[in-house]
C-alpha cells in the first residue's frame, strides 16, 4: 500500500497547479464579483485534457483514473472552486455522453465536449424532485410517426449549473408511466438550443458566481431518438453511476478550497502581530491550525480511498463515495470557516479571498446529494449483515 503519488500523478498535479495559478487565480475575484462565466479559460483547460479527464480515449478523452481526476480538480479548486466545480460537472456529463452515447452522440458532441469547445450541463433536479430524484416528472414521449422516431420532451429542471451558457444538456426524463419510478427514467443528450427550450433568470446566489444557475423549461421539444443514452429505462442507473464520480469530484473541490484557505491562514498568523508577538506564537492558534491540517489530510485521504474504490469497481464503491462526499465537504467548509476566523475582521473583507472560498464551499454540502442523504446511503449499508467487515 503506497500513499505517495506516482511520477505521472505528480505531473498531473504540477500541470493543474501551474494552470490554476496562471489562468484562474488572477481572475477569480473578478469572475465572482461580476458573475463572469469564463468559457475561454474552461476551453483552455480542455486543451490540457481537463474537460474529458476520465472520458474514454476512444471518444477523445484522457481515460484517466478517478483518483488522477481528484488530484487535478483539487488543484483547480485551490484557485477558483466555483469554476473548478463547473469543470467537474462538465466532466461527469461528458463521461455519460461518451460512455452511453450512440454513434450520433459521439459524432455530434463528444469530440468537442472533451476539448471544452462545447460545454455540458447535467439536468436531473426538478422543482419537486431534489433528494427524491426518482420522482422526476419531466416526460419524454416517443413520436413514432415522425421520421427517425423523435422523443417529445415536456417538463422543467431547476438549479442547473451552466444553464443558458452551455451547449449540451445531459438530461434525465421519464419515458415510463407515472408510477414507473426509477425504472421508467431514460437519459438523453439534448442540444441546448433546440426549439421549445427556455431558460429562467440567472439565480442570485451566495457563491458559485462564476457559473450561471438557471431553471430550464421544455415545451414540446423534439429530441432525436438516437440522442438517447443507453436503453430506455436505464437513465436512473446511468445517473447514479455518474453521481458516484460527481460526489468525489465535488469533495475534491472542497479539499482544494480548504487547502487554499489553510495556506493563507498559515502565512497570515505568522505575519500578523498582536500583543507584541506573531499570532503563531499563541498556543491556542497553533492548536487550531493543527486541527485544521489534520482534518484536511484525513478528508483528502478519504476522497482518494473512495476514488480507488470507484476505479476498482468495488461492490461498496457508492458507500465510500457517499462517505467521502459527506466528510470532505463538511470538513472543507469547516476549515474555510476556521481560516476566516484566524484572519479576524480581515477575513470578512472581499480584499482577501477567504470569504469567497467559504461562500463557494458551502453549497458542496447540498449538491450531488445533500449530506443528509449521504448519511442515509451509508446508514442503509452499514446496517446490513456483515457490513462492518466490508466498510472499514
Amino acid at each position: 500500500m503506497d500513499f505517495n503519488l506516482s511520477e505521472e500523478q505528480r505531473a498531473f498535479q504540477d500541470a493543474a497547479r501551474a494552470f490554476a495559478e496562471g489562468e484562474m487565480a488572477p481572475h477569480a475575484e473578478q469572475w465572482d464579483e461580476e458573475k463572469i462565466f469564463p468559457r475561454d479559460t474552461i476551453a483552455a483547460a480542455g486543451a490540457m485534457g481537463f474537460c474529458g479527464m476520465y472520458s474514454p480515449e476512444a471518444q477523445g478523452g484522457m481515460g484517466m483514473s478517478r483518483l488522477d481526476a481528484t488530484i487535478v480538480l483539487e488543484e483547480l479548486a485551490a484557485a477558483c472552486s466555483s469554476t473548478a466545480a463547473f469543470i467537474s460537472i462538465h466532466n461527469m456529463a461528458t463521461w455519460m455522453a461518451c460512455t452511453w452515447g450512440t454513434e450520433a452522440v459521439h459524432n455530434d458532441f463528444c469530440e468537442q465536449l472533451v476539448m471544452g469547445e462545447k460545454l455540458a450541463s447535467y439536468c436531473l433536479t426538478e422543482p419537486n424532485a431534489g433528494s427524491d430524484a426518482a420522482s422526476i416528472t419531466t416526460k419524454a414521449v416517443r413520436d413514432g410517426k415522425a421520421e427517425g422516431e423523435d422523443y417529445i420532451l415536456n417538463g422543467g429542471k431547476s438549479f442547473i449549473s451552466g444553464a443558458g451558457s452551455t451547449d449540451v444538456l445531459v438530461l434525465m426524463a421519464r419515458t415510463g408511466g407515472k408510477d414507473s419510478g426509477a425504472k421508467g427514467i431514460s437519459a438523453f443528450a439534448v442540444p441546448a438550443d433546440l426549439s421549445g427550450i427556455t431558460y429562467g433568470k440567472n439565480e442570485s446566489k451566495m457563491g458559485w458566481n462564476s457559473q450561471p444557475t438557471r431553471t430550464i423549461t421544455f415545451e414540446d421539444v423534439r429530441v432525436p431518438a438516437n440522442y438517447r443514452l443507453g436503453e430506455e429505462g436505464e437513465g436512473f442507473k446511468i445517473a447514479m453511476k455518474g453521481i458516484d464520480g460527481g460526489r468525489i469530484n465535488i469533495a475534491s473541490c472542497s479539499v482544494g478550497a480548504a487547502q487554499a484557505t489553510l495556506n493563507h491562514a498559515q502565512q497570515y498568523i505568522q505575519e500578523r502581530k498582536q500583543f507584541g508577538k506573531p499570532l503563531a506564537a499563541f498556543q491556542a492558534l497553533q492548536f487550531k491550525l493543527a486541527d485544521m491540517v489534520t482534518e484536511l489530510v484525513a478528508a483528502r485521504q478519504m476522497v482518494r480511498l473512495a476514488a480507488c474504490k470507484l476505479d476498482q469497481n468495488d461492490t461498496d464503491k457508492s458507500t465510500y463515495c457517499a462517505m467521502a462526499k459527506r466528510f470532505a465537504t463538511d470538513i472543507g467548509f469547516q476549515v474555510c470557516n476556521e481560516a476566516l476566523q484566524l484572519h479576524g475582521g480581515y477575513g470578512y473583507l472581499k480584499e482577501y479571498p477567504i470569504e469567497r472560498f467559504l461562500r463557494d464551499a458551502r453549497v458542496h454540502q447540498i449538491l450531488e446529494g445533500t449530506n443528509e442523504i449521504m448519511r442515509v446511503i451509508v446508514a442503509r449499508r452499514i446496517l446490513e449483515e456483515g457490513a462492518t467487515e466490508s466498510i472499514r
